[in-house]
């Protein structure tokens, strides 16, 4: 029976340490993928997946272990890295059933590339908000709703690395093991509070979302990027972080290992005139930054050549509404409809205990509230935003009414 309560009266959870079938050697060539496959497609009801990727180590978002577990099959654990990445052969025997995942949205990019894709899908973070569960991390569900207590401290770690260490294997398997249980758990919490149609409108969303798109400038998101106002500075940050980003991806190295932020932001203030001064400063005295002296000072050099009207702009393009700390300057009207829409996204995040980030994208929200349609079709404003259907039937109404909001003059 699942372990619901909480509290100092709660008993203490069960630690999960060892493969309840032992740890299974690791999958790493063609005909140990092939009776994975197998044996994976003689199982029974829903599939657990994990991906467990090198972030912070590596430029690519590429799985270097995959989880899967399965009634009746057991769990494998998967390295692509010996088959070059392709673990298609496994598709047929995964297409039927349901995969059940902890934010799938963090992993599906990653599977899709090492060509597997879920017909039906099961999120167990997601399902956990929607539930009005506090806490949604893997830990914290499985403690709550289960009452066991998974050993953690290895998702942060470098999968890439060769031999892959007992513990990180062990940490992976275990990661499988609970999540059907807790995929059931869920569903029947969620079906009890009326709620399961939504969470497979979600889920269904979420498999079929795709790679989001890439960002017009994604170097404004340099950290420390705040302190530059000046267009010619932005332009070195704009350069040197280029300059990064392909040093990295041609090495597969996580760029922050590349080159600090700090660094980026530092040599953009100082403008450095030559290479000298360039290696001069802090991070770039370092031995393995001296070595890359000249490939560094050449970007900074094409940013300072830049004529005046190349220069990138103070602040980043937008296409949507101002930030809502100037609304109630620029248009009160707008400024009242979204104090009014938020006001009632909160009674109905209260009331079904589902967190309002769930019930609605904050952005949807705000170009509703900042531009109305002129044809007061709010369900098909929020269709066109990707509201899902659960969504528009429950905002629907208390959005309309919160458009005809007016600003309070004195």
């Amino acid at each position: 029976m699942p372990a619901t309560e909480s509290g100092p009266h709660a008993p203490a959870p069960v630690p999960l340490l060892r493969p309840a079938d032992g740890l299974p050697d690791v999958v790493a060539d063609r005909a140990a993928l092939d009776r994975t496959a197998e044996s994976l497609a003689a199982g029974t009801g829903p599939l657990a997946v994990d991906a467990e990727r090198a972030s912070g180590f590596r430029y690519s978002q590429r799985a270097y272990l995959v989880q899967l577990r399965r009634e009746g099959s057991g769990t494998a654990l998967i390295d692509p890295t010996p088959m070059g990445g392709d673990l298609s052969p496994l598709a047929p025997a995964l297409d039927g059933p349901e995969w059940v995942l902890h934010a799938a949205s963090q992993d599906l990019p990653c599977l899709a590339e090492a060509g597997l894709r879920p017909a039906r899908l099961f999120d167990t973070e997601l399902a956990g908000r929607l539930a009005g569960v506090p806490r949604v991390g893997l830990g914290p569900l499985v403690e709550n709703l289960l009452g066991l207590a998974l050993e953690k401290g290895h998702g942060a770690a470098d999968w890439s690395r060769r031999p892959l260490p007992e513990d990180w294997l062990v940490y992976a398997a275990l990661d499988v093991e609970v999540l059907v249980e807790l995929r059931n758990v869920l569903a029947d919490l969620l079906e009890r509070q009326g709620k399961l149609e939504w969470a497979l409108e979600e889920f269904e969303a979420v498999r079929t979302a795709g790679p989001p798109a890439p960002r017009a400038e994604p170097w404004r998101r340099t950290s420390g990027i705040h302190k530059i106002r000046k267009p010619r500075p932005l332009a070195l940050v704009k350069g040197l972080w280029e300059a990064r980003d392909t040093l990295a991806a041609e090495r597969d190295i996580a760029p922050g290992r590349v080159l600090p932020d700090a660094a980026i932001v530092e040599a953009a203030v100082a403008a450095p005139e030559n290479p000298h001064a360039l290696a001069a400063l802090p991070v770039f005295r370092g031995r393995a930054q001296r070595r890359l002296t000249s490939y560094w000072f050449s970007a900074i050099s094409a940013a300072s050549r830049l004529p005046n009207e190349e220069l990138p702009r103070p602040s980043p393009p937008n296409d949507g509404p101002p930030p809502v700390s100037r609304w109630a300057d620029r248009d009160p009207d707008a400024a009242a409809r979204l104090s009014a829409a938020r006001a009632a996204l909160a009674g109905i995040g209260e009331r079904w205990t589902i967190p309002v980030e769930n019930l609605l994208q904050p952005d949807l929200l705000r170009r509703l509230c900042w531009t109305p349609p002129e044809d007061g079709e709010v369900d098909a404003f929020l269709a066109a935003g990707g509201a899902r259907s659960w969504q528009r039937t429950l905002l629907r109404e208390p959005l309309e009414q919160a458009l005809q909001s007016r600003a309070t003059t004195t």
